[in-house]
Parts: structure tokens; C-alpha cells; sequence
């Protein structure tokens, strides 16, 4: 096992800082501020589809629409196409005054070939299918096969080709994703013939530096990788080392793909997805060889045309999987997430401690209003910080459940102790044995001693630092004062207190204008603020909170 910890334990931070991976950047990419929703797979497969949903998503307050553009439908017939899908989101996105995101379903969609078209699924002598190490043929067309690669690359550029038409100035399709979530599954690489014959064959050598990098030079059984290796010569039980061989395949695939975007529309940012490796699954099991975390330097070698890798969050742990994708030279974009009624929080989160790019619910068009309302929340309060957030002011985000209630910010001499609202002794939602909602917000520092607060669910205090270091915790009653007979509050007892306090000023719900002025709704300073000992913003509701404090 010790073999398969080699590549992991190598620093993520430092995965994108591969010398092409700067390549075919474009700074348009930092001007998008995307609050979008992905529809579900089949929302866009017809002309009353797309009439029907997309004022429906505009009423949702999304700014972006991620829709598919799906390769069968284009081309029915090999050579014969049709953009009127297209052309009808293109047309009712403008309408409704919402920018568009196209998802190529041409290949591979989820790892299948389920949305290549009828007559390439059903000659698999000339598109040939991926299998498995027992011979079994799937239902993914081979990465290996020219033929495969021909004919979606044919329909790609043919896709191109008409939205540099339909939108020469990007005025509505913002970014373009290529293909969806690829990776094998059933195995962790393609064993088919063509693949067998390019696995005896040199591993590429501007790739060797970057496996040397990754902790992947010297293996277990040991052979050193050198420009005569070969996939097979260096090839063990491992099956990340299969993984790794399919990652550089597929990568060189997309890679081929983006520049036919390139060479057509140079400016369009290009992005790819991926679906988790949760669970303690092992490739194969997951769909491997995709744009992982791990396999990010990989991708970054083969695929350096490709603006951003993104990852799909559907599992627990969302802080974590966002964290990893959240990188110097990899800005965060989440095309994919569960929508629930968490979605609200996360996405505010998202902008908060990542400064992403955007957030967006998957199949938000089918979802209740009882989970899509706290998206449009969510939306309406980031609508108003995006010109703080896409300034240079510092901020973070908070999430909490009910095992993650607490995060300490130290900023300079001010320490932000931030809870869940349901910390809080009064609300008896949060001992009546439910689950709690997640709370989240993003704190924007607007100068020294005033901040934007700015979600739901979560409660903040203020010290100084050496306030908060002697801080002496109370357990406290329903009514927020300590309990009766509570006479030992825990920490070490101070017989002199010494330093300055932090006090509240004030703390005003606020709106915010798209110029970022500022217009005070109402002032929470009695009960709301606790007579001011906090800012809080209750379980399910959405507010912009501007917070003063002062020292005496």
C-alpha cells in the first residue's frame, strides 16, 4: 500500500503551478460572477423545453443558465445538423436577460456514450467501445479510437462554428463545457486492443517530469520512469497507475477539443467536470481517469488549453471537496451541486472564502420551491456583495452543521468567533432532535473594525485578542443570561482583567446597490444583537448585516 500514499501526500497547493498550465488563460474569466442553475438532462430537448423553463429560471434570480447541447440531437444523421435547440436557449436566454453556459454531451456524458447519436452507438466496428480487462465491451466509445475521436470533433466544430455566429461578442454563452464527467468505470482504464497497443508504448516524456514531481518517479517495484519507460514496463498491481495512463488520454482528448475552441473562439473560457472519488472507492469503482484532484497535474500537462477544472459536489464533506479545487491557478467553479436546502448557504460560502467564479444547483428546474427558495435568497444577498466581492477587500466564508458549529477568524487585533445560530440557548429548534439546516455566510472586512455579514444561520462575537484570551465561557439559560447556580464558568479565573474590549457601534440590516452604495433598512440594536453582544442572522432567513465596532 505504501505505493499508492506516494502520490497523494503530494502538496495540492502545488499542483497547478505546472509552466503550461498558464496557457490559454484569458481574463475574462475573472470578470464572471455566475449564480447559476444547471437543468436537468432532458430540460432542453425540445423547442417547448426551453420556453417553458427558461423564464422559470430567470424568476429563480439566476444570472446563468447551464444547459446541454446534446450531440444526438445536433446530428440525427452523421453530416446533418441542427442548431434549432441552440439557437432557442440562445434566443429566450436573451430574453429573460440570463447568460448561458453550453455543456457538450458529445462522447462521453457521466463516462457513457449515452448521448452519441443512434448510428455512431451502432457501429461499434468503426467507433469502437472501451472494456474491461476480461474483454467485456461498454457502453463508452474508446478514447484510443481516431474514428471516435473524428466524429465528435466534427460536430463539435461544427457547434463552435455556429454560436461565433449566433453570439460572435459572448454576449450570452459565457463558457463552454467539454463533454461531462468523463472516467471509466468497470475498470480503471480501457483494456480494448487499441488501448492495449498504446499502453505498450513510451509514456510521454514531458509527462515523466510531472509523474517525478508527484512522488510517481521512483515505483514500489523498483523501476525509475526515464524516456525509454513504457505504460506497461513501469506497470504494477496498482490501479492508480491505470488510472493515471487513462487520465493522460483522455486529457490529450479534450485537449484536442479545446484548441478546435481556441482556433474558433479564442476568448471562451473552456472547462471540464468531475465526478467525485468519494466513499473510499477505488478507480473503476468511481468514474476514474476524469479531472480529480489528484490527478490535476496530469490534466494540467495534457490539457493545458482548458481554463478550469471543476468538480461536481453531490457527496458529504462539501468544504473539503471545494477546498481541493480552490487552487492559485485553478479558480473555483462548481457546475454541479446538489440542490436542497442547504444550496442557499453553500453557495454563499463558495464566494465568501473562495472568491469563485460561481456556484450552481444541479436540475434546479425540477427541484420543490421548499429547497429552490433558499437558492434565490442566496442569489438576491450575492447580487448585492458582488461589488465587494470582486474587489480587493479580504472576506471568508462560513459553513456550519451540527458536528461544524464554530470557526475563530483572527483578523489583526479583532478575533470573529462565528457559531451556527442554533449555539444560540433560545431557539428550540436546535435541541428538538432534528437535523440542523446548514448556516452560512461570507464576512466581507470593509476596513479595520467594520464588516459585511452577510447569510443565514450563523451568530458573531468580537474581542480583542486579549480579551478573547482570557474569555471565561458561562453555560447560559434559555433568556441568554448565565444559569442559575452556574457559578464556575469554565477557563482559568482572572483576578485582573487587562487590555482594551471590542464593542458594537451598531449593526444595520442593510441593501446594497449595484454601484456597492449602501441604504440602512433597519438598525438590530436591542434584542436582535443581544443588546450588543452579537450579530446573528436566523435559521432560514437571508440578510446583509454592517457591523462598527469600537475599543474601550
Amino acid at each position: 500500500m505504501k505505493k499508492l500514499f506516494l502520490f497523494f501526500l503530494f502538496p495540492l497547493s502545488t499542483l497547478f503551478l505546472l509552466p503550461s498550465a498558464a496557457q490559454g488563460k484569458d481574463k475574462s474569466l475573472q470578470s464572471l460572477f455566475i449564480l447559476g442553475g444547471e437543468l436537468s438532462n432532458s430540460a432542453a430537448t425540445s423547442l417547448s423545453d426551453i420556453d417553458e423553463v427558461m423564464p422559470r429560471m430567470a424568476a429563480l434570480g439566476l444570472n446563468t443558465v447551464l444547459v446541454p447541447a446534446y450531440w444526438d440531437l445536433i446530428e440525427p444523421t452523421e453530416g446533418q445538423f441542427d442548431f434549432s435547440l441552440v439557437d432557442r436557449v440562445i434566443l429566450r436566454a436573451r430574453e429573460h436577460q440570463l447568460k448561458v453556459i453550453f455543456l457538450w454531451f458529445g462522447v462521453w456524458k457521466n463516462s457513457m456514450s449515452c448521448y452519441a447519436p443512434l448510428w455512431f452507438k451502432q457501429d461499434t466496428k468503426r467507433f469502437p467501445r472501451a472494456m474491461t480487462h476480461i474483454g467485456k465491451p461498454l457502453e463508452i466509445a474508446s478514447a484510443f479510437s481516431e474514428d471516435v475521436f473524428q466524429a465528435d470533433c466534427r460536430a463539435f466544430t461544427r457547434f463552435m462554428r455556429h454560436l461565433a455566429e449566433a453570439d460572435p461578442a459572448q454576449a450570452t454563452v459565457i463558457m463552454i463545457q467539454i463533454e461531462n464527467e468523463i472516467g471509466m468505470l468497470e475498470d480503471a482504464r480501457d483494456h480494448s486492443p487499441l488501448a492495449e497497443r498504446v499502453f505498450r508504448q513510451p509514456i510521454p516524456e514531458r509527462l515523466i517530469p510531472v509523474l517525478r514531481k508527484s512522488g510517481k518517479g521512483q515505483l514500489a517495484n523498483g523501476k525509475s520512469l526515464n524516456s525509454r519507460s513504457t505504460w506497461q514496463s513501469v506497470a504494477t498491481a496498482d490501479p492508480y497507475w491505470d488510472e493515471q495512463f487513462m487520465a493522460w488520454h483522455y486529457a490529450s482528448y479534450v485537449e484536442r477539443l479545446a484548441q478546435v475552441a481556441r482556433s474558433i473562439m479564442p476568448h471562451m473560457p473552456l472547462y471540464v467536470n468531475a465526478a467525485m472519488n468519494s466513499r473510499g472507492r477505488k478507480p473503476g469503482e468511481y468514474p476514474s481517469a476524469g479531472p480529480l484532484a489528484h490527478l490535476a497535474p496530469i490534466w494540467r500537462c495534457a490539457a493545458p488549453s482548458v481554463d478550469i477544472l471543476a468538480p461536481d459536489i453531490y457527496d458529504t464533506g462539501f468544504k473539503a471537496w471545494a477546498a481541493q479545487y480552490a487552487l492559485p491557478d485553478n479558480p473555483l467553479f462548481i457546475p454541479e451541486s446538489r440542490c436542497c436546502i442547504n444550496s442557499g448557504v453553500r453557495a454563499i460560502y463558495t464566494f465568501g472564502e473562495h472568491h469563485a467564479l460561481g456556484f450552481s444547483p444541479f436540475a434546479i428546474d425540477q427541484a420543490p420551491a421548499s429547497e429552490t427558495q433558499h437558492v434565490s435568497k442566496a442569489y438576491a444577498l450575492l447580487s448585492q456583495l458582488q461589488p465587494y466581492l470582486k474587489a480587493s477587500h479580504t472576506s471568508w466564508g462560513l459553513l456550519f452543521d451540527q458536528q461544524d458549529r464554530e470557526r475563530i477568524i483572527t483578523d489583526g487585533n479583532t478575533v470573529l468567533t462565528c457559531r451556527h445560530f442554533f449555539t444560540l440557548p433560545w431557539d428550540p429548534r436546535a435541541t428538538d432532535g432534528s437535523t440542523w439546516p446548514e448556516g452560512g455566510a461570507t464576512i466581507i472586512r470593509l476596513a479595520p473594525g467594520e464588516y459585511l455579514l452577510a447569510g443565514s444561520g450563523v451568530v458573531v462575537d468580537f474581542k480583542t485578542k486579549s480579551e478573547k484570551a482570557q474569555e471565561q465561557q458561562s453555560k447560559l439559560g434559555e433568556d441568554g443570561f448565565a444559569e442559575a447556580g452556574n457559578d464556575s464558568p469554565s477557563g482559568s479565573p482572572a483576578t485582573t482583567f487587562s487590555g482594551r474590549r471590542l464593542g458594537i457601534g451598531f449593526v444595520d440590516e442593510v441593501k446594497i446597490a449595484p454601484d456597492g452604495t449602501m441604504t440602512t433598512l433597519r438598525r438590530d440594536g436591542g434584542d436582535q444583537s443581544h443588546q450588543g453582544r452579537h450579530a446573528r442572522i436566523s435559521v432560514g432567513d437571508y440578510r446583509i448585516l454592517h457591523i462598527k465596532l469600537y475599543e474601550y
